[in-house]
């Protein structure tokens, strides 16, 4: 008797345990942050964290150092799917510039710098080019998803329902457990 009121309580213990990072996800843990690459005089934003509302994913702006506020800079509006949604400004001169992605319910996705360096001249350009753009990270509205080692960019960040449906099953495994080792306690009878 002492024994399944320690393995419902410690049972109990590890399912809330697990329940722990689903309770925790609001709606902030939805916001997935974006990725900004440039090539040659273009710049391109990627991100999977809007939402379609009213036809709309949502806006991104292309702002140089100049510019202080999201309405100043080089506003696109974000197209795509429901997986990913995506912008790209061409003839970028070189500089620096803060890419800032709004969605159309008025979050920040995320903001990121980027360094558009000079191309060569067409008679000496390389066939591969031999400079890559810096890219840096800004803290900003949006949370940083820390290091993400040995994912190799396929990560994607799912929102509360996966993160609660995946607490749902560790909860199910862990009671699951507890029965099986109770039984187990048991001795044998016909």
């Amino acid at each position: 008797m002492h024994t399944s009121r320690l393995l419902l309580r410690s049972g109990l213990t590890l399912a809330a345990a697990a329940a722990l990072p689903a309770a925790l996800a609001g709606p902030s843990a939805a916001v997935s942050g974006i990725s900004v690459s440039t090539t040659g005089s273009t710049v391109s934003v990627v991100t999977s964290a809007c939402t379609l509302i009213n036809g709309s994913w949502g806006t991104a702006a292309l702002l140089t150092n100049r510019q202080a506020n999201f309405a100043q800079g080089r506003q696109l509006a974000l197209s795509g799917t429901s997986v990913s949604q995506s912008a790209a400004w061409t003839g970028v001169s070189p500089g620096t510039y803060t890419v800032v992605v709004v969605c159309s319910s008025g979050l920040t996705a995320g903001s990121q710098s980027v360094i558009v360096s000079a191309s060569a001249p067409a008679s000496v350009k390389p066939a591969v080019p031999s400079t890559r753009p810096t890219i840096s990270s800004t803290s900003g509205p949006a949370p940083s998803r820390g290091v993400m080692g040995g994912l190799g960019g396929a990560a994607r960040d799912y929102g509360p329902l996966t993160l609660g449906v995946g607490a749902a099953l560790v909860g199910a495994g862990v009671v699951a457990t507890g029965w099986v080792l109770r039984r187990r306690s048991k001795p044998y009878r016909l």
